[in-house]
């Protein structure tokens, strides 16, 4: 017989099947990170949401500032990453809205996308597995030394068609004046010089939100995300582009350029 003690048991915390320290729902009431919903809307900006949602507490005005303006510098590349190009492609072959950006999203990978949570990672695990006390100079020649003599990239840094990419000082500017500069940036700066010394390599947009987002404290594990988050405004504005300017069916090359090498 199950009585009132064995389903007490049954439903301990710890023993039910979803746990979730994000929202409690229930009827006429929805409490998110211990904030009623209603008091939310229309109270709270987007980027103040998500800075809650995940960190699981309300940001400063300045720590929203600057959320905000990285979310903006995400937002649209242009037409030639594989994402928007995927996105385009899709609408083109009349595929739905909500397809075109499931698509986009896909697209992204450990080449395109990928560098600002590698970013994110070599930063953070810099600062956590040196010495307390270490300098941000002392840091950054040991990390640099590293990855020159692995003859590896450190991600964040150059830029395939940026000698010197505009948003990331602009970012950094405004991290400063918002007082979100923190030692993750200062890592990212100081790299930045060595690189600058030795190769003329600058900081790019991955290298610099990467830093600021992990002053703000922000996991590496949700660069991406955070990426998509900011992208996917952009990828709507291509596929609607796209579907209302643009005849079906788009020929990304004509037959006369593609080149068969297989057996005959």
């Amino acid at each position: 017989m199950i009585t009132e003690e064995v389903l007490k048991d049954i439903f301990k915390p710890n023993n039910l099947k979803w746990r979730t320290a994000i929202t409690k729902v229930e009827p006429n009431r929805l409490l998110t990170r211990g904030h009623l919903q209603e008091d939310l809307i229309g109270n709270t900006s987007f980027a103040e949401m998500i800075y809650l949602l995940i960190n699981g507490e309300e940001p400063s005005k300045n720590e929203s500032k600057m959320l905000e303006a990285i979310l903006v510098s995400f937002c649209d590349h242009g037409v030639t990453p594989p994402s928007t190009q995927s996105a385009r492609l899709m609408a083109s072959a009349g595929s739905p809205m909500h397809a075109c950006l499931a698509g986009a999203l896909l697209a992204f990978g450990e080449n395109h996308a990928g560098a600002i949570e590698k970013s994110m990672q070599v930063l953070q695990e810099g600062i956590n597995k040196t010495r307390s006390d270490m300098d941000i100079d002392s840091m950054a020649e040991i990390m640099f030394d590293y990855f020159m003599k692995r003859e590896e990239k450190i991600p964040g840094f150059g830029h395939r068609y940026h000698d010197e990419d505009p948003r990331a000082p602009r970012l950094m500017e405004l991290a400063q004046e918002y007082e979100c500069l923190g030692r993750h940036s200062e890592l990212a700066l100081a790299l930045e010089n060595l690189l600058f010394e030795s190769k003329g390599i600058r900081m790019n947009i991955d290298g610099a939100n990467a830093g600021i987002l992990s002053d703000l404290g922000f996991d590496w594990r949700l660069g991406s995300g955070m990426f998509m988050i900011g992208r996917l405004p952009g990828i709507m504005a291509h596929v609607h582009e796209e579907v209302t300017r643009e005849s079906p069916f788009r020929k990304v090359f004509e037959m006369d350029e593609i080149y068969y090498d297989g057996k005959e």
